[in-house]
């Protein structure tokens, strides 16, 4: 996601409706809609392949998975984020704006956006009772790490060249590396 540009007060139902036909993306946090600036090639490469390992592995599956324009409720912030990726194993979570229960969630870490991904946005995701994980990727170098729950708190892994991640979000499995993540990006 882009840097922050202006910001405007609206209801949850205000933003909701008015969302498609915003000039722009729009992101929300307790009554304030901030309004998003676009992406790097490179950010939508980093972002793609993630979301195409993803989804692979969700076939023949009731998981989703969503990449940059599906919007995350946040219900213990008020808050309504675009996740760069997020994968979603529904249980009555279809509202056709939205999900409340993902599984993984992926920001892809720009120099305008890391430290509201790294700070605003962990917050308020570790809120999510579905989040296993929260993978955040450098889109300037090859660097990646990723938060996982355990029991009732989180672990940090930053992924070195060798690592091989694994996801488990039932009734799925799969597995990222750094070259899968950054396959054709130029890092």
């Amino acid at each position: 996601m882009g840097m922050a540009l202006k910001h405007e007060s609206l209801s949850e139902a205000e933003y909701l409706a008015s969302e498609d036909f915003a000039p722009r993306k729009r992101e929300y946090v307790a009554g304030e809609a901030y309004a998003m600036a676009g992406a790097s090639a490179r950010h939508n490469r980093i972002s793609g392949n993630v979301y195409t390992r993803l989804d692979a592995a969700t076939r023949g599956t009731s998981c989703e998975v969503f990449i940059a324009d599906m919007k995350v409720k946040v219900e213990a912030w008020r808050a309504f984020y675009y996740p760069d990726v997020m994968l979603v194993c529904p249980q009555h979570d279809d509202h056709p704006l939205y999900r409340t229960g993902p599984c993984i969630i992926v920001e892809v870490l720009s120099p305008s956006t890391a430290s509201i991904d790294e700070r605003e946005k962990w917050l308020h995701y570790r809120d999510i009772p579905t989040l296993r994980y929260y993978l955040l990727i450098d889109s300037e170098a090859r660097h990646a790490r990723i938060r996982s729950r355990e029991g009732d708190g989180w672990l940090e892994q930053t992924l070195d060249a060798e690592d091989i991640v694994s996801l488990t979000c039932d009734p799925i499995s799969t597995s990222l590396c750094l070259d899968d993540i950054y396959e054709r990006s130029g890092l």
